[in-house]
């Protein structure tokens, strides 16, 4: 196995989504650049297109999902900060996207494989396939998956540190203090993500993803004190 088919390999087992259709997948990591020159090839950006529109739609769905009473501007603030071409980029460094993308070699040489607007735009891409060939729930999985960090922080309470607001938010409800497990560890031993789950007795459990176990726990005690209305 080459290098980047290994890539490819790593990129499906992080994102738990095994493609059926191998030439979707194939059009999903190319880059416009390997269509330069005589030979036509047929490139993610159609499937930027689709991405893009059900990226919004799973954000859209979540943030409403999320807070029965926000206002449309504000909700259209939150929406902004999740479907940017940085949060997408973001993600796709997660599961080691760029690594997996087929790019020519001049754009290789100038850096395009760790370009945010090339990683981003191939985020879309890779959840525009997603959706084709698994579905909205594929997508939806993948989403929820990988944006929960984003989600997080989106409200994030100020001042302490959020595993700080969430221990002192279960004292005061009379409850045990928190406990964190790594549930997952993937990504090679340079970039590894680690995936915690945080449990407050009497809950449900919440996880989260992040580059370190400690950035993870952070994110998981965040998502648990949004979903739970934890102190602001």
């Amino acid at each position: 196995m080459n290098r980047r088919a290994a890539a490819v390999a790593q990129l499906e087992a992080r994102i738990g989504h095994q493609f059926s259709d191998r030439d979707l997948l194939e059009r999903a990591l190319t880059h416009a650049s390997v269509g330069e020159g005589a030979t036509k090839v047929r490139h993610y950006e159609r499937l930027e297109f689709l991405g893009d529109r059900v990226l919004n739609l799973l954000a859209a769905e979540r943030l409403m999902g999320l807070d029965a009473e926000a206002r449309e501007g504000e909700l259209s603030r939150r929406l902004a900060n999740l479907v940017n071409y940085q949060a997408c980029a973001t993600v796709a460094r997660d599961i080691g996207l760029g690594e997996a993308l087929r790019l020519s070699a001049s754009a290789t040489k100038i850096g395009a494989r760790d370009s945010d607007t090339v990683l981003g735009d191939a985020c879309e891409a890779l959840i525009g396939a997603l959706y084709v060939d698994g579905g909205f729930e594929a997508a939806r999985a993948f989403f929820l998956r990988f944006w929960a960090e984003a989600f997080a922080g989106l409200n994030a309470p100020r001042g302490k540190d959020p595993k700080t607001q969430l221990q002192e938010w279960a004292q005061g409800q009379g409850l045990p203090l928190p406990t964190y497990g790594v549930v997952a560890r993937e990504g090679p031993d340079h970039a590894p993500a680690f995936t915690v789950e945080v449990r407050v007795q009497g809950y449900d459990p919440e996880a989260a993803q992040g580059r370190s176990k400690q950035e993870a726990e952070k994110a998981a005690a965040l998502a648990m004190l949004l979903k739970h209305e934890g102190p602001q």
